[in-house]
């Protein structure tokens, strides 16, 4: 009995020291004595008022302090310019997630547009190395769809962030870094329930009329979802902190 106890305090130990995962009847819990710190950078599509952010976080186990620095209007040239990411690398984050490209587009103005192939790929890289560099681990995430569908009536959205989303894949594929490709799935996901169905997930503006970039309530969750499964593919790792039901409903 002793022995017993002996070997079963050691496993214990060994797996609090190195940050194992100790698997009960329900989800595996992470043992560590730390929480696992996740940032967001981005835009409205991204922040908890109008984005996935919020939907995003109640995926999230305790073992996660989840903060959300995404801030509408901002591009990847603005969010640097104003002093946001300097501020977001300040919090030491485990993990930075990483979506930029709305605002990014022509027509936005010279504070915040870029070139999918020249300014946008070099803030993008930036945002990478400076994350590397404190020993974070960056995840790029393409753009969330806007979600207008085409007037042809066959049931096909018409993207206008093509060349950001392919500027992000090529960059993420060359410095290895983490893709979610929210944007695929985003399309994919709207065209499968159709126009009628994706306008359930749509905000009303001011003017009365339904906000096809931003989300309410019933979108945060679906697209915060979304997030959470791509993650945990592409960052096996974090797993053990990722929740397969949200921890309140909308």
């Amino acid at each position: 009995m002793k022995l017993k106890l002996c070997c079963w305090v050691g496993v214990v130990s060994w797996l609090w020291l190195s940050g194992g995962v100790i698997v009960t009847a329900g989800e595996a819990t992470p043992a560590t004595t730390h929480k696992i710190k996740i940032v967001l950078i981005g835009d409205s599509t991204v922040n908890d008022g109008g984005g996935w952010g919020a939907g995003f976080k109640q995926y999230l186990t305790g073992n996660v302090e989840c903060t959300n620095l995404a801030a509408n209007g901002r591009s990847s040239k603005s969010f640097l310019d104003e002093g946001r990411w300097a501020k977001a690398l300040a919090l030491k984050g485990d993990y930075y997630l990483i979506q930029f490209g709305h605002n990014d587009e022509p027509g936005k103005g010279p504070a915040r547009e870029t070139d999918p192939a020249t300014t946008y790929t070099q803030n993008l890289t930036r945002y990478v190395d400076e994350a590397r560099a404190i020993g974070a681990k960056p995840v790029l995430v393409t753009s969330l769809t806007r979600r207008n569908f085409d007037k042809s009536g066959d049931g096909k959205l018409s993207p206008s962030l093509v060349p950001y989303v392919a500027a992000m894949i090529k960059l993420a594929a060359e410095k290895n870094v983490p893709l979610v490709d929210l944007h695929a799935r985003s399309v994919e996901y709207c065209e499968k329930i159709g126009p009628a169905e994706t306008a359930k997930l749509n905000p009303t503006g001011k003017d009365g009329r339904l906000d096809t970039t931003h989300l309410n309530a019933a979108g945060r969750m679906v697209f915060g979802k979304i997030v959470v499964e791509e993650l945990r593919r592409v960052v096996p790792e974090l797993a053990p902190y990722l929740r397969t039901e949200p921890a309140a409903k909308p």
